[in-house]
């Protein structure tokens, strides 16, 4: 059904722009001349309407297009009317009632009232909505990208969904695009003007030569019938240009992006009943005191007082309606049962923070929290190729003012404070001399650091102190706290829309894998697994390439996992070991690796180790010995194991020492020189 009516309106389209075509080159007669103008008058007063009423610009978002189609095909009946005076001297009913009865059968009139037709359209519309198109399509052009960051700022704070902003982006690319055509198309109007000028001053001279040469009349006599005809000509073809032309005024100088014309228009104008009572009072005044017609300006007085009248009695009942329903709704919302479903929805990560705070947040004030937190999603995301789910910013009266706590699922997971107006400066251990402040510590690694004002940082900086500002202060720490917790945010569904643009490029691996081998569940394992220890997942090609070799020969995701991680050794060698240098590394005993191995139990529902407790703590104690060595050496805690242990031990140590990388000989590169500083005993 929609197709049939597609294919109708097609056909509506390329039958207007071909009649246009074919009356350039094919005679017509008089009469089906008349039928055309006709029509050319409802087109214009059409497109003339619905750029009145309509609620914003986009509804008219053809409009250049129109405006092409409707110019070639007035100029195409200017040139049939020509052809039908020059041969015949008819040009049918309606060019002859418009020659005659607007200008009142009289050639002088007549030309006045064209000559002044042309000189508004020409001089005072088209004039105006070219400049007005050029300054429109400039300033929104220059706008796009201010409005591009208060889409991504609005959609940081959860103010707006993906799809909200999908859909604004969309609708600044149509505007931008569609004031650009407009700034090229109003040429089209005041070139379709200067045309139909000249088609006149032709037919005027060329009728004269036709009736006096070929027909040998008079020459007031042909100067009287070509002038009458070429003026109705002009008027008929000038009148719908005119009105074309203030279609494009209207449309270009629509104050509002989405109001209803009509309404807004007579409200602005009528709303205000003390401007009536003036207006009013001013107009009588000019009938009572000059000799101008009494009964006329003092009427006209009257009837605005009184419409004055009429639109405050309609203010005041406006009002109390507002306000009963107002009551009305409120007492409504406290009758009903409350809607807790709202209640029920979790945040993934919030940012709250205390009203001293609020500036940071804040445009107006010159806050740029918000577009550090737009490129703490963009840089994880290069990072660790996972989407940040949005981080929403709310202030919180109940904190301290200078305090902001982080929250991953409605609960907190760290706090800091901050002095706003201040600088915090570290000590990275080689300062030349001490400068005084604040003592506090840095909230994302907890250093001892110290709070400096505006005029201490020159000096703290100059002394080799690190000094940082307060939004980079929460925007490193609400960033570290994200790594620490990008596993437990994968979702499911995050998994989906990563399959979903995997398949896009290689939909065989997809098919294979997805949900033949392993289901949606057991990949997000798998990934979580790799960003739990900060590996990225952007490489996700070769990450589904390996779950697809393997999953027929294990379910196993911690398996699946180790086999994932050896076939990103590169990824892995480059984070870690920097390919310039020897990296110093612990090892672990090959007696200690045998007894891990010895007691891992395997169950349907993953492997687990069942060491005794005191040789735990012995191995727990020997690590921590043994990775001091390298923190004394200002290096990473980096312990290095056979293949088959590796999981087992990071396991075994995670709980005790977070930060402490765990990786296999298979994990490194050849070229890589290792040297080891110690090695784990129990």
């Amino acid at each position: 059904m929609g197709n049939g009516k597609l294919k109708t309106a097609d056909i509506g389209v390329v039958v207007y722009v071909l009649a246009a075509f074919i009356m350039l080159i094919v005679p017509i007669s008089s009469g089906l001349l008349d039928v055309l103008l006709a029509c050319n008058i409802a087109v214009a007063f059409t497109v003339m309407f619905g750029c009145m009423f309509a609620n914003e610009v986009l509804n008219m978002s053809y409009f250049p297009t129109i405006l092409l189609f409707t110019t070639v095909f007035r100029i195409a009946l200017n040139v049939s009317s020509t052809r039908l005076i020059l041969t015949t001297g008819d040009p049918g009913n309606v060019v002859r009632t418009f020659g005659q009865y607007v200008g009142g059968g009289d050639i002088v009139i007549g030309v006045i009232v064209f000559v002044i037709l042309i000189i508004v359209q020409f001089m005072i519309i088209n004039k105006g909505s070219e400049r007005v198109a050029e300054v429109t399509a400039r300033f929104t052009l220059d706008a796009m990208p201010g409005k591009q960051m208060a889409i991504d700022a609005d959609l940081n704070t959860g103010a707006i969904s993906d799809a909200e902003a999908k859909k604004r982006r969309e609708k600044i690319q149509e505007e931008a695009s569609f004031f650009g055509s407009m700034d090229g198309a109003v040429k089209y109007v005041k070139g379709d003007a200067t045309a139909g000028l000249l088609i006149t001053f032709i037919n005027i001279v060329g009728g004269i030569a036709m009736g006096v040469l070929r027909q040998g009349m008079e020459m007031n006599d042909a100067l009287s019938q070509y002038t009458i005809l070429t003026i109705g000509d002009g008027l008929v073809s000038q009148i719908p240009s005119l009105l074309i032309s203030l279609s494009t005024g209207i449309l270009v100088t629509k104050g509002s992006k989405d109001a209803d014309f009509g309404s807004v228009l007579i409200g602005q104008l009528f709303g205000v009943p003390k401007v009536l009572y003036l207006v009013g009072a001013v107009i009588a005044g000019l009938g009572v005191v000059t000799p101008l017609n009494t009964v006329v300006f003092v009427g006209l007085g009257m009837i605005f007082i009184v419409i004055g009248r009429v639109m405050a009695g309609t203010i005041e009942t406006a009002e109390i309606e507002h306000e009963a329903d107002e009551e009305e709704a409120a007492a409504e919302e406290i009758r009903q049962p409350e809607n807790v479903t709202s209640l029920l929805q979790v945040d993934p990560i919030e940012l709250e923070f205390g009203y001293g705070i609020i500036p940071l947040a804040d445009v107006n004030q010159g806050g740029d929290l918000l577009d550090r937190v737009v490129m703490i999603r963009r840089q994880i995301a290069l990072e660790l190729g996972t989407v940040v789910p949005i981080i929403r910013l709310r202030d919180n009266i109940q904190l301290n003012p200078n305090q902001y706590i982080i929250k991953i699922k409605g609960v907190q997971v760290s706090e800091g404070e901050i002095l706003f107006d201040h600088y915090m400066a570290m000590n990275p251990g080689y300062v030349e001399e001490e400068i005084t402040g604040i003592p506090t510590f840095e909230p994302s690694f907890h250093l001892p650091a110290i709070w400096i004002t505006e005029g201490q940082r020159e000096r703290a900086e100059s002394m080799g102190y690190t000094v940082v500002d307060p939004p980079s202060i929460i925007a490193t720490h609400l960033t570290e706290i994200i790594r620490q917790y990008i596993a437990e945010l994968l979702t499911r569904q995050d998994v989906q829309n990563l399959v979903n643009n995997l398949r896009e490029s290689n939909p065989s691996l997809v098919e294979e894998l997805v949900p033949k081998l392993l289901g949606l569940g057991e990949i997000q394992k798998v990934l979580q697994n790799l960003l739990r220890e900060g590996i990225s997942i952007r490489d996700l090609l070769t990450i589904f390439e390996t779950l697809a070799d393997y999953a027929t020969t294990t379910r196993d995701t911690d398996i699946l996992t180790e086999y994932v991680r050896q076939s990103l050794k590169r990824a892995i060698s480059n984070k870690f070991f920097p390919s310039n240098e020897t990296t110093s590394v612990v090892t672990l005993d090959p007696k200690l690796e045998q007894e891990i191995m010895s007691s891992v139990k395997q169950t349907e529902q993953g492997a687990y180790l069942t060491l005794d407790p005191n040789k735990t703590k012995a191995i727990m104690d020997s690590v921590g010995t043994e990775t001091k060595k390298l923190e004394d050496l200002g290096k990473m805690p980096l312990v290095i194991t056979s293949p088959i242990v590796r999981v087992y031990f990071k396991k075994l140590t995670e709980d005790y020492y977070k930060d402490l990388v765990v990786v296999s000989y298979n994990e490194v590169e050849s070229n890589i020189e290792l040297q080891s500083v110690g090695m784990v005993t129990a």
